[in-house]
């Protein structure tokens, strides 16, 4: 299965990698696993939504955020490894959700990415992952994303 095509068929693409906005990597490649930076729901440098999730951005918004932040950690990923086919598996997905008081349901924010990640990579797709409420994100933002792969 060529990954680039799945993406096409699924209506997504990798986007330009988001450039970092201080001294560390995109990505970074130990033996046969890489790890992204965190990246936020942006395109092209804006971020598609801001504020808490629940007061401010609402549930979908926020899944779509974790989707868009998901595709920036591929396209971070590809500048590393040169071809996303080289991925192996998806081994994590943490996600970071900044989160009104009183708001939990975390889980459904980072399915958004989750959701995306198996139906582009298939059963290699599967993944552990963590879904964090926080009071606050990078520029307001209402999703932050990091994944560990392991490449081929």
């Amino acid at each position: 299965m060529d990954v680039y095509q799945r993406l096409r068929d699924c209506g997504y693409s990798i986007p330009e990698a988001p450039k970092p906005v201080a001294s560390y990597l995109p990505a970074k490649q130990h033996n046969d696993v890489v790890y992204s930076s965190g990246q936020t729901g942006t395109i092209n440098g804006e971020l598609t939504f801001r504020g808490k999730v629940a007061n401010d951005v609402s549930i979908p918004d926020a899944q779509q955020s974790a989707k868009v932040a998901v595709l920036n950690c591929l396209a971070a990923i590809e500048i590393t490894i040169g071809d996303l086919n080289r991925i192996a598996e998806i081994v994590r997905l943490t996600g970071y959700v900044a989160s009104s008081s009183g708001f939990s349901l975390q889980p459904q924010v980072v399915e958004g990415a989750s959701r995306l990640l198996l139906d582009v990579f298939g059963d290699k797709g599967q993944h552990a992952r963590s879904a964090i409420g926080v009071a606050e994100l990078p520029s307001n933002a209402p999703v932050e994303v990091e994944l560990i792969v392991r490449v081929a």
